[in-house]
């Protein structure tokens, strides 16, 4: 499990008011400061089953508590509900920040690494008063942790590996955390008088799942007023450096921003070099080169002369190709596919007509299953795939068998109220250690789709999980393959597997394989949906909400899929509902 928290502290009295999300992260949070602190594992429990029990209220969450109707929540008690109140009430709650206080700031770092959870952190303080990563790398150099009871070799080994990760990732981000203050930073520009052009550059227009900065090109005649005004900014929280025509800060929320101003003629030529990547970049020099030209982020010259583009789709013309997106231009062949004319007509978001793997409080979504429904409804799908988590997954509320009778029942009686939207029957089913699916074969064939998925045993050897998946795949009842190599972005690694194996028998029994857009997901890996594309594998882009706004997150599936060179004909959720309703009944059928 990879910790994340907000740790609101001091920032709480700004939130007005506080809602039931912040509520709930809080308690999460009190769970494991509780741990760390090595407290009765029962109280830490509480807090965690109150949160769990929170996040799924459907109703109004403040009129609960002005009408203090907060214990109606089951594993909310007396004392849990003053604590709550308190938190609403006031915007603080003493013992959190007590409980915070009491904690060397250290041991919340320490949560970063891979597979160090609270236990083991306090472990590690009671019995060598460990307080930093620091002092916990040299105890591990220094071979302390293998006498330690619960630890070993290996455990040192694993943690020494966790914080190596954390040292390479310290200075990368999600795509998704960086694009919101980017697209703010980007507005404020636009605004700007002087700024007659100005576009986002850099891995974060290249669509990248993980960014290290924000890179900004803007065009204007008065670049000393241009970049006073950026680093004037409210989102600016220091300079490191300013000048006429670049500008470095780091925003408040700590990510690195530079500006890049440039005369009106140099703004497609800035636009395409800062854009990147590097490899594109020195693989166009050697074309222009080869056409007698040179080309750099001030122009295109043939010898003196500075030919004129107003757009990087000119400076592309002139090296006799189309114009290629900036979320292909990795050298990744998109150069030579521009050459032959075969460059792919990427997928829109206006291509999906519905989604799949989509999670409701029947297990561990936060939602219920009309209101995830409704949100698709809204979104202006065509239809939407239920797929709970199976009974395997007893962690996360799984299946039994009178529960997704239920749930069958239910989706038939909205099928009703919402046509023609339509709602598909599917689980998520564990992958067993052995490839074989969650459920008899009966239940299995009740379903309209079915995902599978790794959940547990991560650490097989590659060719062990990989005939684990590839058995999975072979398996009829199977639809889909969820998640395909585990990965969760700067936080674990991807489980050993010979993806090019999965995708192989994907493509040999012809099925599905997801890229899951959670963010923190992003998987499958948008290099390996350039071979699945090759093997004419379909791709189902799909959101693993557990939420109604979860459902947005296809807008990063989106992003990934056209920087894996997708089109609508590759993704299966392009599909309409009529041809979704043929395309599940034959595999079914099969």
């Amino acid at each position: 499990m990879q910790w994340q928290f907000i740790f609101i502290g001091e920032e709480m009295t700004s939130v007005s008011p506080v809602t039931k999300d912040v509520v709930v992260k809080i308690l999460e949070e009190i769970a494991v400061l509780l741990e760390l602190s090595g407290e009765n594992p029962f109280k830490s429990r509480a807090y965690q089953n109150a949160a769990r029990n929170l996040e799924k209220l459907d109703t109004d969450f403040i009129a609960l508590v002005k009408e203090k109707r907060l214990s109606e929540i089951p594993g909310i008690g007396e004392a849990l509900n003053k604590k709550i109140e308190e938190l609403v009430t006031t915007g603080k709650l003493a013992y959190y920040e007590s409980l915070k206080s009491s904690i060397p700031p250290g041991h919340l770092e320490m949560l970063k690494i891979t597979g160090l959870g609270p236990k083991k952190i306090h472990a590690l303080y009671e019995q060598l008063g460990i307080k930093t990563i620091g002092e916990l790398e040299y105890a591990c150099h220094e071979n302390h942790l293998t006498e330690l009871s619960g630890f070993g070799k290996k455990t040192q080994d694993n943690i020494l590996a966790g914080i190596e990760k954390l040292k390479r990732y310290k200075e990368r981000r999600l795509y998704a955390e960086v694009t919101a203050e980017a697209l703010e930073l980007l507005a404020a520009l636009q605004d700007n008088k002087d700024v007659s052009r100005v576009s986002l550059a850099g891995s974060l227009r290249r669509c990248a799942e993980t960014v290290k900065d924000i890179d900004i090109v803007a065009a204007s005649a008065a670049a000393e007023n241009l970049a006073d005004y950026f680093a004037s900014l409210p989102q600016v929280a220091s300079i490191s450096g300013k000048g006429l025509t670049k500008v470095s800060v780091t925003l408040r929320t700590g990510i690195n921003a530079d500006l890049r101003i440039v005369s009106a003629a140099e703004f497609p030529h800035a636009l395409l070099h800062f854009t990147g990547s590097k490899e594109h970049n020195t693989a166009l020099r050697g074309r222009a080169k080869d056409g007698g030209l040179k080309i750099n982020e001030y122009g295109l010259w043939r010898g003196s002369e500075n030919i004129l583009c107003r757009s990087e789709a000119e400076i592309f013309s002139h090296l006799n190709l189309p114009y290629i997106p900036p979320e292909l231009r990795e050298n990744m062949g998109e150069i030579e596919a521009a050459e032959e004319g075969k460059l792919p007509v990427l997928v829109d978001e206006k291509d999906i007509c519905g989604l799949f793997h989509v999670h409701t409080n029947f297990s561990d979504g936060a939602q219920t299953l009309e209101s995830m429904v409704g949100q698709a409804v809204k979104m202006g799908l065509q239809y939407i795939g239920i797929s709970d988590h199976s009974q395997s997954a007893y962690y996360a509320g799984g299946l039994k068998r009178e529960d997704i009778e239920k749930q069958h029942q239910l989706i038939d009686e909205l099928n009703k109220k919402y046509a023609p939207f339509h709602i598909f029957k599917g689980i998520e089913s564990d992958i067993l250690p052995d490839g074989s699916l969650d459920y008899p074969d009966d239940l299995l064939g009740s379903f309209d789709f079915v995902i599978a998925a790794i959940h547990s045993n991560f650490n097989l050897t590659e060719e062990e999980m990989t005939g684990r998946i590839r058995k999975a795949l072979q398996n009829p009842y199977t639809t889909m393959l969820a998640h395909p190599t585990g990965r969760l972005l700067l936080a674990r690694e991807p489980y050993a597997v010979n993806i090019t194996e999965i995708i192989d028998t994907a493509a040999r029994h012809r099925k599905v394989l997801e890229l899951n857009a959670n963010p923190h997901r992003l998987d499958l890996d948008w290099r390996s949906c350039i071979y699945a594309r090759k093997k004419a594998v379909k791709i189902s882009i799909n959101p693993d909400a557990h939420h109604s706004a979860g459902l947005s997150d296809i807008s990063f599936g989106i992003k990934i899929a056209r920087k894996g060179w997708l089109e609508k004909r590759d993704c299966l959720n392009c599909l309409s509902l009529q041809d979704m309703r043929e395309f599940l009944s034959n595999k079914k059928n099969k």
